[in-house]
């Protein structure tokens, strides 16, 4: 039976939304990559990079993981940004102008001031994801995080500590996808 649900189970991927720079690649953005990836490949998720100002020359995934594995000591060296994109799951858009590629699934907002009328909790994310539904857990980076309009494109709004607590950016990547993988690999126990 766990095959089963395994074989239904939705994907999921960490969404880094550049809020910071737009102009000039910063070491901001480098970091940023560099300590999401070992959580997508440790986790089994996906992660987007959106508007990121890379140099012109990288316009693959794969120059993008490989000129990062070159540029830092964080995550052992860029290892898991280029494992990544060796298995496909490094991926690397524009900033949206209509909305968020419906590859990666449904869109949620990780913020601590979420819409009342679209909070969705962890448990609901993990229930929905065994169903099958793919979700982009969309982050902010920068002092000012998401920007209003991507408030209204995401359906549904996570907090992921149900109380309003501000956390940084690094730390509420490791809250979500930690959270969101536990609830799933709870669920997928109690279904065997």
């Amino acid at each position: 039976m766990r095959a089963t649900c395994r074989e239904r189970l939705g994907r999921l991927t960490i969404g880094l939304y550049n809020s910071y720079n737009l102009v000039q690649f910063r070491e901001a953005h480098r970091r940023i990559i560099a300590r999401a990836a070992p959580l997508a490949e440790a986790f089994d998720w996906n992660l987007a990079v959106f508007g990121f100002p890379f140099p012109k020359e990288l316009d693959t995934s794969e120059k993008v993981a490989q000129w990062i594995s070159g540029t830092t000591s964080i995550g052992d060296e860029g290892k898991y940004t280029v494992e990544l994109s060796e298995l496909g799951r490094l991926l690397v858009f524009d900033l949206p102008e209509r909305g968020f590629p419906p590859q990666l699934g449904t869109l949620v907002i990780t913020t601590r001031k979420p819409w009342p009328n679209r909070i969705v909790t962890v448990d609901e994310i993990a229930a929905r994801a065994i169903s099958g539904e793919s979700f982009l857990l969309l982050f902010g980076l920068g002092p000012k995080g998401l920007p209003e309009e991507m408030f209204e494109l995401g359906k549904l709004h996570l907090d992921v500590t149900g109380r309003g607590k501000s956390l940084e950016t690094c730390t509420a990547l490791g809250a979500v996808v930690g959270a969101i993988s536990t609830a799933v690999r709870t669920r997928l126990k109690g279904s065997i």
